[in-house]
């Protein structure tokens, strides 16, 4: 049996550099990106803003996200994957830590707008360093074990938020955004371009744009390829969002189980999403898109209604858990799925355009499950969120790149 041949293959120093890079920046991006949930009530309170300017700043973040992912995708695909990787670090880290002088909310929309303007390029040239470094049929678990970086952000964020905000107030939280500067100069000295992006550049003749109308929507089959995957990454944000958000509020107001901000209904809930991510990748890589988007989607619309059970704190974690693992066990497998039907010349703006749509258009679940809980009682909460599973599922099915099993 050759090496190529091998299920697990011995990774080379710069393959380990790569998947260290990459899973580093999208935890240190979370981790950055989730110092506003902890601080939200902090700059309520300080500022004496509206919940509804505060619900603002998260939008905003959003909304830098996809500008970023245009942006930045399209340069990584000119310049360079590890060059523009290291600019979106840097900026997000950048407008982080000026978060910790901000004296209004006008100054906190700008810089939050810098920061997801930063973190929404990082992440599609982080995964295209991957999907370029590592043969396709490992994609799906390489690029699930760096989405696990990012849950590992989130209980960064939780930690320090509990153990700075009480002595030295939140906007000193913010001052620990200038973390990712280090991972900069770790990649800057030691990770170099991919061959294949290389050999692409040296034949580059067209523009990032007409790139991307080229080979993301060039024709009706390309076109609906490029939507369908915005619409499944749209649900995918909508179910954790409003999941990860809403879900202990429900719990409480349905069984009064005293839940909200607890660190073990986090940790209960990041878990299950890791080992989902875990399992996933390795279903995405054996069993082909189709069938694993398949079962996680069906799954995740089925198990929603669980939510109703909750009657105890540990059936409540077990089911925080489970729901965590079906919903956002995906999360990694888009970037492998894009990766894999999008070539090298618009690799890093195809997998920033589509997830910052999902982010930018998701991201409003939790108004919308905030708005329904108002004015509705919890079936038709989880009616919702189950129906947008579905609607996943029946796109991914019309999606004819899927059929094949990378």
């Amino acid at each position: 049996m050759t090496k190529t041949e091998q299920p697990h293959v011995t990774m080379s120093a710069n393959q380990k550099l790569v998947l260290f890079s990459a899973s580093s920046g999208f935890g240190l991006e979370n981790m950055d990106v989730l110092f506003l949930s902890f601080t939200l009530s902090s700059i309520i309170a300080t500022m004496h803003v509206s919940p509804g300017a505060a619900g603002m700043i998260g939008t905003i973040t959003n909304w830098g996200m996809l500008l970023g992912g245009i942006i930045f995708g399209m340069l990584g695909d000119r310049l360079g994957r590890v060059k523009v990787f290291t600019h979106t670090i840097f900026v997000f880290a950048l407008a982080t830590a000026l978060m910790s002088i901000a004296t209004n909310i006008y100054w906190i929309y700008l810089f939050r707008l810098l920061a997801g303007i930063g973190a929404g390029g990082e992440y599609g040239i982080g995964i295209t360093l991957i999907a370029e470094a590592f043969p396709n049929r490992n994609l799906g678990k390489l690029s699930s074990i760096a989405a696990i970086g990012g849950q590992i952000g989130a209980v960064a964020a939780a930690i320090l938020a509990a153990l700075v905000i009480p002595h030295f107030g939140w906007h000193a939280l913010y001052l620990f955004g200038l973390l990712p500067i280090a991972l900069v100069f770790l990649v800057r000295r030691h990770l170099k371009e991919s061959p294949t992006f290389l050999a692409e550049k040296r034949n580059q003749t067209m523009s990032p744009l007409t790139a991307i109308q080229r080979y993301m929507f060039a024709d009706g089959k390309t076109t609906w390829t490029t939507i369908g995957l915005m619409i499944m990454t749209t649900v995918q944000i909508a179910g954790y969002f409003g999941l990860m958000n809403w879900l202990p509020t429900i719990v409480q107001k349905q069984s009064h189980l005293n839940v909200a901000g607890s660190s073990l209904w986090m940790l209960a809930t990041i878990g299950g999403m890791s080992v989902g991510m875990l399992t996933f990748g390795t279903f995405l890589d054996w069993l082909g898109p189709r069938l694993a988007f398949g079962i996680f989607l069906l799954a995740s619309a089925a198990l929603v209604y669980s939510i109703a059970l909750a009657h105890s704190t540990g059936l409540l974690l077990i089911i925080g858990a489970v729901i965590g693992f079906f919903s956002n066990g995906m999360y990694g497998g888009y970037g492998a799925v894009v990766s894999q039907l999008y070539p090298t010349a618009v690799r890093s703006s195809a997998n920033n355009i589509i997830v910052g749509v999902g982010r930018a258009v998701g991201g409003m679940s939790s108004l919308v499950i905030g708005l329904l809980m108002e004015h509705f009682n919890l079936i038709v909460v989880m009616l919702f969120l189950s129906v947008l599973y579905l609607i996943s599922f029946v796109t991914m099915l019309t999606l004819p790149g899927l059929k094949r099993h990378h």
